[in-house]
């Protein structure tokens, strides 16, 4: 473990000029370029071509998490601007999003000097109905804020509310605010559960003619759910990677994907992005603890460097027949856990066989685990798309990983 923990962080920098960042979405999703690594051959092609591409037995792996307008911006009576960034809800998310007034969350405030205590206020029309949103902090810590929200009237849902009165949570490093076009385009075509303040920006590529294209050529798609956290902005700003602490974020499995990745193993399973990249790969070690803890364990977290310890040697059928075990012992129909895991360089996939992805930031944990899937040839891919015109980061261009 101390060799992946002493990795520098530096080793996994690149010069990313401001104008290779695209500020905006191509007019068409499946217009974007495709760097295609297979069988060692860098090549270029385009998104809409991606079926020109993948093995005849893949199964590929979207992440359904749908964006939600998580920054809320409101204004003190003195002037004074304050934003509430929504992170997570104190309860379960679909819960949360269902309730009455009031709600609990966790958020970031920004210019938090100028709203020491009190309560915020914005009016709102929602479904034709004049609200107001109130906000008061009730706990603040190093990492965030805890918020209570209150409406009136206090029947409405808070999705309801945080629909009409939320923005889209653009990346940072675009630089601009949301604008209309964004509520669309910042959101895949099969997005369905609220809950990320982050698109899972490989999935962005994706229309549904091209699915069903590809659906019609034999390819076989499923899905998961990774709510996608604050965190993943958050460049590695220690000089090593064992002094970054990942951020936890919450995953949901039906049982039925799980039975049905059993059945791939040995095949090609291809996730549509990092998130579900991290989804998959943690099914195997949330099998693991199972195997480990046995199958009365309530706290199905997979902690950050919990692969990288001494384990029994367990195959990917062993350890995701361990879930379907305890779903059936708890009568359950789909897996809700959480994870932290870090997947970087000498880790071994246990599930996936390929990677759909963008290209990542310098310094990222996201770039640490394109490393882990293909090596050094990163450099070669990332040279090759800075030399040849491909656009950068969460609205660029993206990769199709076959090691």
């Amino acid at each position: 473990m101390e060799e992946v923990r002493n990795i520098s962080i530096d080793e996994y920098d690149y010069p990313l000029p401001e104008e290779r960042i695209a500020k905006y979405p191509l007019a068409e999703r499946d217009a974007s370029k495709l760097l295609v690594l297979k069988d060692s051959q860098i090549n270029a092609s385009q998104f809409r071509n991606i079926g020109d591409f993948l093995p005849q037995d893949a199964l590929l792996v979207f992440n359904e998490t749908k964006v939600i307008r998580a920054r809320l911006q409101f204004q003190k009576e003195t002037g004074s601007h304050i934003e509430v960034f929504c992170l997570e809800p104190d309860d379960d998310y679909q819960i949360a999003f269902s309730s009455a007034s009031p709600v609990r969350w966790k958020c970031l405030v920004g210019n938090s000097k100028r709203w020491r205590e009190g309560l915020l206020s914005m009016p709102l029309t929602v479904a034709g109905q004049q609200v107001t949103l109130n906000a008061e902090r009730v706990e603040r810590n190093d990492q965030y804020s805890e918020i209570e929200f209150s409406w009136e009237p206090s029947t409405l849902p808070f999705a309801s509310i945080l629909e009409a009165a939320g923005e889209i949570p653009l990346p940072p490093y675009l630089h601009r605010d949301a604008e209309p076009e964004d509520r669309d385009r910042y959101q895949t075509v099969f997005a369905k559960y609220d809950g990320s303040v982050a698109a899972p920006t490989a999935g962005l590529h994706f229309t549904k003619p091209l699915i069903n294209k590809l659906g019609n050529s034999g390819l076989q798609f499923d899905e998961v759910t990774l709510h996608v956290g604050a965190g993943t902005f958050r460049p590695v700003a220690t000089e090593t990677i064992g002094e970054h602490a990942m951020h936890s974020e919450t995953i949901i499995v039906r049982k039925s994907l799980i039975e049905r990745l059993i059945g791939q193993i040995g095949k090609n399973i291809i996730p549509v992005g990092t998130t579900s990249t991290r989804t998959l790969e943690s099914l195997y070690w949330i099998g693991m603890m199972l195997h480990e803890q046995g199958m009365e364990l309530r706290n199905l977290h997979v902690e950050q460097w919990y692969p990288y310890e001494n384990h029994d040697a367990l195959s990917a059928t062993e350890a995701l027949q361990n879930i379907v075990n305890y779903l059936d012992l708890h009568q359950l129909t789909r897996l809700e856990a959480s994870t932290s895991l870090i997947i970087a360089p000498s880790y071994k996939m246990r599930v996936i066989t390929g990677l759909i992805t963008n290209f990542h930031q310098p310094k990222s944990t996201l770039l640490l685990l394109v490393s882990a899937l293909i090596g050094e040839r990163w450099k070669q891919c990332y040279q090759f798309a800075l030399d040849n015109g491909f656009r950068f980061l969460s609205y660029g261009d993206s990769c199709l990983f076959l090691p």
